[in-house]
């Protein structure tokens, strides 16, 4: 979390101005199974308290006995990996779980390097853990560690013109046949999946079904935004901290989506039709962080079957994509505090890009126009101060004067800010009403993945990145690698400087060298800042 303490840094920069000038110069829960009844009747009758409320599956109507003639899913040594190729992303699905052992993304890469490999989702987790399906009672014996089968289908399977469908079959001892279709549709990020559950055996399933994903972020990452499971509960976004999933795993309520979210994108499990459930999470000693959706318990009565509906998004955290998606998504790109001030911004930037096809330059706009707005605080806080440092030398005097009772000199100066009807707190407060306007453009600038790998000129090729003309084989202090010379924040901290010149000066001659300082410090803190932001 080193930008927090940078930005704290930078607070307490403004708190030491602003006191000086006010003080020394004007004065989670256990689970429990899963499934649904088949017929209003079992509805009725399988309605079991548990400890906490998850989600309803999506019923059908009731079936005729499903009878497998061979057990499936048990007849291959060693299970397939069938890759799935669509424009955006590709997807290697392995047959030991039905699960995603791979999920490339082709419109972002690993780093700026010509040669550098396509964005990969998956990571170190094992990949049974990613959309693994289970019964939270263990109802159904083998379903944990069920190697489905994908009969007929071939190893690699392109989506170009339509939406193909890919079905994994399994079959347990008693008869009881899982089935997970993933349908894949060209030009989505949006996949499909129907757990089907046909209940071939002599007794009902009363149970929960559980799906959920897995990542190795479970310990927050540096950074000044939330990476980790989140949901959207209730209509309310969640966002849960690694340290306090010890304390509470378990979310109850309608929960619209589920997902696992770093600084740019994320992973997430979308419930359909009725969804009310429970969001389960869990860490364990490596940093593994497990989001688990647990649906509503419910039966599914011999001979029947059940059919629980999902889509998953395994993509960027894109304003715009995620609109496109829909199921309120979007929710999930938050800035924290000031999100409120921060959407306009990011939402003008992408509409000056729209015009402007340069991202730098984008920023450059949006700076300048926000300079424009904020202008009349900026111009009534150099007035007040002017006019202050005009009241110095009386102000000394009455100081000289009542130096032995502080609450007659106290008296004397207010008596003097009436008389030349000045406020004393009228060049700190214009200045402290745009510090959110800042924070939210360093949240904004931050987390955008508009900006990730987004070249402006010259050797800024990452305005997501800190920028470094020339890299040097030994460190510098104060900043992170890689090592060169950070020309944007030379910049920035001489055009500070020469502001400051231009500035009605202080009439503390103490204040007035604290104030040279500070674009000395703002360029040392603003070293390993994005040059987006910098910029």
């Amino acid at each position: 979390m080193e930008q927090a303490r940078v930005l704290i840094a930078i607070v307490l920069s403004f708190l030491v101005f602003f006191l000086w000038n006010f003080f020394f110069v004007e004065k989670q829960a256990p689970e429990t199974p899963i499934a649904e009844t088949a017929t209003a009747k079992t509805e009725k009758d399988s309605t079991i308290q548990t400890e906490t409320p998850v989600a309803k599956a999506v019923e059908e109507e009731p079936t005729k006995p499903y009878i497998a003639e061979t057990p499936l899913g048990s007849q291959q040594e060693l299970p397939r990996v069938i890759t799935v190729e669509t424009p955006l992303y590709s997807v290697a699905i392995n047959e030991d779980g039905a699960v995603f052992q791979s999920y490339i993304l082709k419109e972002y890469k690993e780093s700026i390097d010509r040669d550098a490999p396509y964005k990969e989702l998956s990571d170190s987790v094992s990949s049974r853990d990613r959309l693994g399906l289970s019964l939270a009672g263990k109802s159904v014996p083998g379903l944990e560690n069920a190697v489905f089968s994908a009969n007929g289908v071939p190893d690699r399977l392109n989506v170009v013109d339509a939406e193909k469908e890919l079905v994994f079959t399994w079959r347990s001892d008693a008869g009881v046949v899982v089935e997970k279709r993933y349908r894949f549709t060209p030009g989505s990020y949006l996949v499909q999946l129907f757990v089907d559950i046909k209940n071939g055996s002599d007794r009902p399933i009363i149970d929960k079904v559980v799906l959920g994903i897995k990542a190795d972020t479970g310990a927050e990452k540096g950074g000044y935004s939330f990476e980790g499971p989140c949901a959207l509960i209730d209509g309310k976004l969640e966002q849960i901290k690694s340290k306090k999933i010890k304390d509470k795993s378990n979310y109850p309520g309608n929960i619209k989506w589920l997902a696992i979210v770093d600084r740019y994108f994320m992973k997430s499990l979308i419930p359909l039709d009725d969804t009310k459930g429970a969001m389960k999470l869990s860490l364990d000693g490596n940093g593994i962080l497990g989001n688990r959706f647990v649906g509503q318990e419910s039966a599914i009565q011999p001979g029947t079957q059940k059919r629980f509906a999902y889509e998953i998004f395994f993509g960027p955290k894109s304003t715009q994509v995620l609109k496109d998606v829909g199921h309120d998504l979007g929710q999930a790109i938050h800035f924290g505090m000031f999100d409120i001030i921060a959407k306009p911004l990011l939402w003008f930037m992408n509409f000056i890009y729209g015009r402007i096809p340069n991202y730098g330059i984008a920023i450059i706009v949006l700076t300048i126009l926000t300079k424009i707005l904020l202008w009349p605080l900026g111009s009534k806080s150099y007035k007040s101060m002017s006019e202050m440092k005009r009241l110095q030398p009386l102000m000394a005097e009455i100081r000289e004067k009542h130096k032995d009772d502080k609450k007659m000199m106290n008296q004397e100066i207010m008596s003097l800010y009436r008389t030349y009807k000045i406020n004393p707190m009228g060049g700190c407060l214009p200045m402290i009403l745009q510090i959110p306007v800042f924070f939210a453009l360093y949240r904004m600038l931050y987390q955008a993945i508009e900006l990730r790998h987004a070249p402006f000129f010259l050797w800024i090729n990452d305005l997501s990145a800190p920028d470094r003309l020339f890299h040097f084989s030994f460190s510098i202090p104060f900043m992170q690698p890689p090592y060169g010379i950070p020309v944007l924040t030379v910049i920035m901290g001489a055009t500070m400087l020469l502001q400051q010149k231009m500035s009605p000066p202080p009439g503390d001659p103490t204040q007035a060298k604290m104030m040279m300082l500070m674009p000395i410090v703002f360029t040392v803190i603003f070293i390993n800042f994005s040059s987006g932001l910098v910029l």
